[in-house]
């Protein structure tokens, strides 16, 4: 597994609650990314966006309440692509565990496997919040 403190490239980005963040992170997703010089039009990078739209997405619209802001976190090294999306919602889901519905974060959980990558939940030392961090080979 990768550990993501040490991988070369980092952003954080932080946003309010709200449907424009969804664009937000993406667009800005796609600004790092590039500027790290990952390729665009490399075929992980387009599920990658998706993944990340749709973990903004489910803060949004679940931890808003509870969130005053969400950080999404970008982070890059040769070979290795990352990010991940907190919020301080207390519910800290079990990615392994999870049922199979069409959406939400049991379908980020299968297309990061697909894509042979990990999706790992890492709570807040207090409780009151977490990331979840996907990573996901570039070769």
């Amino acid at each position: 597994m990768t550990r993501h403190a040490a991988l070369r490239h980092r952003h954080m980005l932080t946003l309010p609650p709200e449907p424009a963040s969804v664009a937000m992170a993406r667009r800005t997703a796609e600004y790092v990314y590039g500027c790290w010089g990952v390729n665009p039009g490399h075929p992980v990078v387009g599920p990658a966006l998706l993944i990340l739209s749709e973990l903004v997405t489910n803060c949004v619209r679940h931890a808003a309440e509870s969130s005053a802001a969400l950080d999404v976190i970008y982070a890059a090294d040769e070979g290795v692509l990352a990010f991940a999306v907190h919020d301080r919602h207390p519910r800290q889901p079990d990615l392994i565990r999870l049922a199979k519905p069409a959406g939400g974060l049991a379908m980020i959980v299968e297309l990061t496997a697909e894509l042979g990558g990990t999706a790992t939940l890492r709570p807040d030392a207090d409780g009151g919040g977490k990331s979840i961090w996907i990573t996901l080979p570039l070769q």
